[in-house]
């Protein structure tokens, strides 16, 4: 069986790096908010092009801090992709403010662009745009929706650690970025962690101390804050994969081109890259009819696929409320889409099974 994604293969590739890591963490008696943190946020934030970057517990609490930073609460509406993993609209939720659903665009599965300004008001606060299956979103007219509007850029980066919109990488495209490092990510941990990556040094101040039970000195609470920090050994682990990132990107960029020219069937709609954008394939995701049937035939030829996502925010049991709406073009991906394997592990003889296999699909 060829799987959709090896984390035992990828991790024992930096084996060594990696154990030599937390051995050091393990001797250092200090696991919580020490050096390997420090040392991990400054060449995260580097590595993103951010004056800022902070370790936090998972890629929620990100979104979640960053939304509670800016002080947005109820009454105010944050603009988000309807095609996106829960999580994103999660934390508007979660803050007490109202997500705006937009459809995305069909062809980048992103945020369309063009229906963003429809739906501002006076009471948005924020465009959230999400940069899914590790594509990043078109910027250029969403910064300049921002300036009209004055309103704040969140990125939910989740799926995208080192893509680049322009030239620039995703965390440094909005006003404050959300990283997750859950272990199955580009840039994994072995267990949950996330960051937040600003230029803002007033949020970065302000987010740190509401992150650390709402205290920058020991016993005194500014805020009614939260524990969510980025452990020791998750830091020190993800500093090892960080030094990797680029070249474990290329190779899954290797195996994305060999799908894209050497797929041949009309029953498959591939990804498309939108312009100057570099996508890192987070997942290939594409399209197709009789998604069951396609699933089941891979299976019998020993590929395994997964689905992102079956089921759209909007339909969710969670979302009651949004449950009579219709999104067409959301729902025509959440019924089709389909995900190959694809990973820095992967090789190109296992990347030709799978091409083999889809081409024969009819």
């Amino acid at each position: 069986m060829i799987k959709f994604l090896d984390l035992h293969k990828i991790n024992n590739f930096y084996r060594s790096e990696i154990e030599n890591q937390i051995f050091s963490v393990l001797d250092s008696g200090w696991y919580i908010l020490g050096n390997k943190n420090k040392e991990f946020c400054k060449n995260f934030a580097e590595y993103c092009g951010t004056d800022y970057a902070l370790g936090v517990a998972n890629g929620l609490d990100a979104l979640n801090l960053i939304i509670a930073g800016y002080g947005f609460g109820d009454g105010d509406e944050i603009i988000v992709p309807a095609n996106t993993y829960i999580a994103s609209i999660l934390a508007v939720s979660q803050n007490g403010c109202t997500p705006i659903l937009v459809e995305p665009n069909i062809e980048t599965y992103n945020i369309d662009v063009d229906k963003i300004e429809e739906k501002i008001t006076d009471r948005t606060k924020a465009i959230m745009v999400v940069h899914l299956y590790g594509q990043p979103v078109e910027m250029e007219k969403i910064w300049l929706l921002s300036k009209k509007y004055n309103i704040k850029i969140i990125e939910d980066c989740a799926q995208a650690h080192g893509a680049s919109y322009a030239g620039s990488r995703v965390g440094s495209l909005g006003d404050a970025a959300a990283f997750s490092f859950y272990p199955g990510k580009n840039l994994g941990a072995l267990g949950d962690g996330g960051a937040i990556t600003t230029n803002d040094e007033e949020l970065y101040k302000k987010i740190k101390c509401y992150a650390n039970y709402g205290s920058n000195i020991k016993y005194h609470n500014e805020y009614k804050g939260v524990n969510s920090r980025l452990d020791e050994i998750h830091a020190a682990v993800l500093d090892v994969k960080l030094k990797h990132l680029d070249n474990d990107n290329n190779k899954r960029s290797i195996i994305a081109n060999f799908y894209i020219n050497n797929i041949k069937n009309e029953n498959i709609i591939l990804p498309q890259v939108a312009d100057k954008c570099v996508s890192v394939w987070h997942v290939f995701p594409i399209r197709v009819q009789n998604r069951q049937r396609f699933i089941d035939f891979l299976n019998d030829k020993e590929v395994e696929t997964l689905i992102h996502y079956p089921i759209p925010p909007h339909k969710q049991k969670a979302y009651k409320e949004w449950n009579d709406i219709t999104l067409l073009v959301t729902e025509c991906i959440h019924e089709q889409i389909v995900s190959i394997p694809i990973s820095p592990v992967m090789t190109l003889d296992e990347a030709r099974i799978v091409v083999d296999a889809i081409n024969e699909f009819s």
